[in-house]
């Protein structure tokens, strides 16, 4: 047992130094929000179809005042062909009559305002669906026309054109280009698609794209959103003269970097680079998009998707001008190492100090296995894209007690938080889906080789005791639940003291009372000869992580605030046992 107390001496006199410094307790809200993620298909089920709805979200709002969230995100609710569970819009102005109404959003709207949430909107703007009329119409059109020309259409290569243009892979796999067909049966040009060849990439140097966008932003910031997520918010640009690349582009697989503008030994995204993404040309987008944001009252807000390193590079896209915030990826990937996670804290603050913006801190999201199955496998970075029943399976227990540590500690950090609904009752991913019954387009492009993300989609448990947990009346669910669900439905976790609710709810609340989010970040000098331990001190709090096998003991007299685990007693004095953080004055 590592035994350390309140008047150990720093090893050396760099040990205990600050790398971040406190903010203005009461600043803009995005700042230091914690938001909620709400995926509609999974969160509620109002009507009985087995898919989740907007009347089901809003009849579940109070859920999140409980927990003590400040906004929540929607995932895409618009007019969609649902091909990729409504990240292939067919109109950005609608919502899919399978979610509801426009009315419905806008009740949505009333209620999470009048309980003081805020609704921040998922905006997808480098595809549409195939189905979009402007794609409809480029099909309809001459080669060279003006409705081809906001789409990227190229004349195939060799003899007659029969290869692709370039050597692009889709990221749900295959080639990223399709051919069409002229009117007459022969073949004709080829499209882009970084995605599902039912997401045409639209061309952003045509300035009719950039208008509409602009329009779109308006249409909902005038029924009142308070922000927007952006998606694949590195992509839209593309190099000139899209030239071939040899490189890999995935979901979540890639190479880990480190960040070698600062030589800090950190894990910096897995960085979907390569000619189509994090083109220069995407922040001009983003300043005019901001300009517009300015315009409105209410302090409205962008998050950036963007798997882009080194951290410098993803500094970029908060610059004052551009973005409020862009979420943390390379906190997601560091796994569960001590080393790898002071790292990306560090390198992130000095990155983001640098241009004046917050972290922003993520561990789940519906693109990744969920983080208390994650960090139960043997290989805790380890990051597929979906399990199968046949993979090697995470260890639930381990999991799940990492998946807490690992939350407490985000939470203590300053700068702003995501959660991935569900995360707040420990929910895993469902790691033995039937293949008949998934519906990833990144599974049946791949072959079946990627179980894709239908494992981290499973619809929400509600009520142990009732149909589908409660997710839907009449037991209606659009992806079956493991059984492991019915002992994390919110009604078990809300009744069950030190619950995986609970903690989230003790820890939204001290994190708010202590103004933690726009806190200072000091390393502990005393814990720096510890490689398995993540110590801090955020203001007068002190936010401790223990990753390694022994016990740490506290100081005398340390006041807990709140634990991710039960804590034991060495001696008399309060020991933090493995895989467990702990928040504490002293």
């Amino acid at each position: 047992m590592t035994r350390i107390d309140s008047t150990t001496a720093p090893t050396s006199a760099t040990d205990a130094v600050t790398v971040h410094a406190a903010g203005v307790a009461e600043g803009s809200w995005w700042r230091d929000a914690v938001i909620y993620q709400v995926y509609p298909r999974s969160f509620a089920d109002a009507n009985g179809d087995g898919v989740g709805d907007l009347p089901g979200i809003t009849a579940h709002l109070d859920h999140l005042v409980e927990l003590g969230v400040d906004a929540l995100w929607l995932s895409p609710f618009y007019r969609s062909p649902q091909k990729d569970a409504g990240y292939d819009v067919a109109d950005y102005r609608d919502v899919d009559p399978l979610f509801g109404t426009l009315d419905d959003f806008d009740v949505l709207l009333e209620a999470a305002h009048a309980r003081g949430v805020r609704v921040v909107v998922d905006l997808v703007p480098n595809h549409t669906s195939d189905q979009h009329v402007w794609f409809q119409a480029a099909l309809a059109a001459d080669e060279g026309s003006p409705e081809r020309g906001r789409y990227l259409f190229r004349e195939g290569r060799g003899t007659g054109g029969e290869e692709p243009p370039n050597n692009w892979q889709s990221i749900f796999g295959g080639p990223a280009w399709t051919r069409t067909t002229r009117a007459d049966g022969t073949p004709g040009q080829w499209y882009l698609h970084l995605f599902d060849s039912s997401q045409p990439d639209l061309d952003w140097s045509n300035p009719e794209v950039r208008s509409e966008f602009e329009d779109v932003l308006r249409f909902w910031l005038d029924r009142g959103v308070d922000g927007f997520r952006v998606d694949v918010a590195h992509g839209m640009v593309k190099a000139d003269g899209l030239p071939d690349w040899d490189g890999h582009v995935a979901m979540v697989d890639g190479a880990d970097g480190t960040d070698g503008t600062d030589g800090t030994d950190a894990v910096n995204g897995s960085g979907n680079s390569g000619p189509m993404f994090d083109q220069d040309g995407v922040h001009e987008i983003y300043r005019a998009w901001r300009r517009i944001l300015d315009s409105y009252d209410g302090d409205r807000a962008m998050v950036a998707e963007a798997w882009v390193e080194p951290l410098s590079r993803l500094a970029r896209y908060v610059r004052a001008d551009e973005m409020h915030q862009a979420f943390n990826f390379s906190f997601l990937v560091a796994g569960w190492d001590a080393a790898r996670l002071r790292g990306v804290v560090e390198a992130s603050f000095r990155a983001n100090d640098a241009v004046g913006a917050p972290t922003t801190w993520v561990l789940s999201n519906h693109d990744v296995v969920r983080h208390a199955s994650r960090l139960g496998l043997a290989e805790p970075e380890h990051r597929p894209n979906g399990l199968f029943a046949s993979d090697p399976q995470p260890d639930a227990e381990l999991g799940l007690r990492r998946a807490r540590a690992a939350s407490l500690l985000m939470l203590g950090l300053p700068g702003s938080s995501y959660v991935y609904q569900g995360e707040e009752l420990g929910l895993p991913d469902h790691t033995s889906l039937d293949d008949a019954v998934r519906q990833d387009p990144a599974f049946f492009r791949t072959g079946g080789a990627e179980a894709g993300r239908d494992g981290c989609r499973i619809p929400m448990p509600w009520e142990a005791d009732a149909p589908a947990y409660g997710f839907s009346p009449d037991g209606a669910a659009w992806l079956p639940q493991p059984a492991s669900y019915a002992a994390h439905a919110a009604d078990v976790e809300r009744a069950t003291p030190g619950s995986t609710f609970d903690l989230y709810r003790t820890a939204l609340r001290v994190r708010k009372a202590e103004h933690l989010g726009t806190g200072d970040l000091t390393w502990l000098g005393v814990f720096a000869h510890d490689p398995h331990v993540v110590a801090l001190r955020n203001r007068d709090v002190v936010v401790l992580a223990n990753l390694g096998g022994a016990a740490v003991t506290l100081p005398a007299g340390a006041e807990i605030l709140v634990a991710s685990g039960e804590l034991t007693q060495d001696a008399g004095a309060t020991a933090v046992p493995s895989d467990t953080t702990v928040w504490y004055r002293a």
